[in-house]
């Protein structure tokens, strides 16, 4: 239970975790070696000084106790998701579905489409709005489907992880607390999950024999499922570990991501230097080391740290409602750090400051609002 607590818990256990798995993966190369134990020591300092700060969630009864439904903050969270909803089924109903139409529909993006993709992407809040807000079993449900079913429907695995992370957490956090952990429920969201994303990545990306990566005995013998949940774990940390011992400079791909609209940030097809072009992703900090170097990468491990800190202490001293989406949020970025970037994109900026504005407006509310459902549950 003191480990729920600890706000680390989303950085650095994930972040050893996959470097573990990278070194196990992998009969890595000469040099490669130093970019694994930079993100390595960062997790282990990072955990350190969260154990020194004493920075810790509210006791978990609080989470428990607090009733959001019927709240201004409900209704606004409900409005909020429904119309994450209508952009969902705008985005079935005027472009291909990549599960139906074509898997490599994923990815086209023109007509318009990534307008209408940069609401939908929030699908991931319907499931925790559904569960702590709706007082319809109707609507509750409706939403917590919707929210897991449009990814797959979409072909988009890390809003499928981000929308079962959340539903397992408030499910985690809201029990009682002398109860013991609802291990059988969380195991099976877990197995879905990694069911599902390995099915989905076989569609999106093909097969894996095609890669020429520096892979050891384990990943070898390991089934195809298998090899897809090690190399999403792994390639992050390797290509961080590549470009560390290329001393590869290149700044711009960090401007893209947190300057809105200033270019790509696709690192596909790009003059980056890594071992196999199809795989393309490099740690939340891979923009940060090659525009400043391993320096820069670490500053931007504290910084996050920081960041999920300050999301934490939103939570105080009753968990409204907003904070804990912005929580929820923020942990799951902590938690994907290993993979790909994030946090430090203009995008996770906005859905923060839209969550602030959100609770503003509540505010404003009269005490008594409308519900959007009154049947109880």
């Amino acid at each position: 239970m003191r480990l729920l607590r600890l706000p680390s818990l989303w950085l650095a256990p994930p972040l050893l975790f996959a470097c573990a798995v990278t070194w196990l993966t992998y009969d890595l190369p000469d040099g490669y070696g130093e970019g694994i134990a930079l993100l390595v020591g960062c997790a282990g300092a990072v955990l350190l000084l969260d154990l020194v700060a004493g920075n810790r969630l509210p006791p978990l009864d609080r989470f428990r106790l607090r009733s959001y439904a019927g709240t201004r903050e409900a209704f606004v969270a409900l409005a909020f998701a429904l119309a994450v909803l209508a952009f969902c089924l705008l985005d079935l109903a005027l472009f291909p579905v990549a599960l139906v139409d074509d898997p490599r529909a994923y990815a086209t993006m023109e007509g318009g489409r990534e307008h209408i993709r940069h609401i939908s992407d929030m699908c991931w809040v319907l499931p925790p709005v559904g569960l702590l807000c709706a007082r319809s079993r109707g609507l509750r449900w409706s939403l917590v489907i919707a929210g897991l079913v449009f990814p797959v429907l979409v072909i988009d695995r890390n809003r499928l992880l981000n929308g079962l992370f959340a539903l397992a957490l408030v499910i985690v956090l809201r029990r009682d607390a002398r109860a013991p952990l609802p291990w059988k429920r969380i195991v099976l969201i877990a197995l879905a999950g990694a069911s599902v994303f390995s099915v989905l990545g076989m569609l999106r990306s093909g097969p894996l024999e095609g890669l020429t990566l520096p892979f050891g005995g384990l990943y070898r013998d390991a089934p195809q499922g298998i090899k897809w949940l090690l190399l999403y774990v792994s390639a992050g940390p390797y290509n961080f570990a590549s470009i560390e011992a290329k001393h590869y400079v290149d700044a711009s791909f960090l401007i893209h991501q947190v300057v809105p609209l200033s270019g790509s940030v696709a690192t596909a097809g790009t003059g980056i230097p890594l071992d196999s072009p199809t795989v393309n992703v490099g740690t939340e900090f891979f923009p940060f080391l090659m525009a400043w170097g391993p320096a820069g990468a670490a500053a931007a491990v504290f910084a996050l740290y920081l960041w999920l800190h300050w999301s934490v202490r939103r939570l105080w001293p009753n968990v409204p409602l907003f904070g804990l989406l912005i929580f929820l949020r923020m942990a799951y970025v902590c938690l994907m750090a290993p993979f790909a970037p994030q946090a430090f994109i203009w995008t996770n900026v906005d859905f923060i400051a839209l969550c602030l504005l959100m609770q503003l407006f509540a505010a404003w509310l009269p005490a008594r609002v409308p519900a959007l459902s009154t049947t109880p549950t």
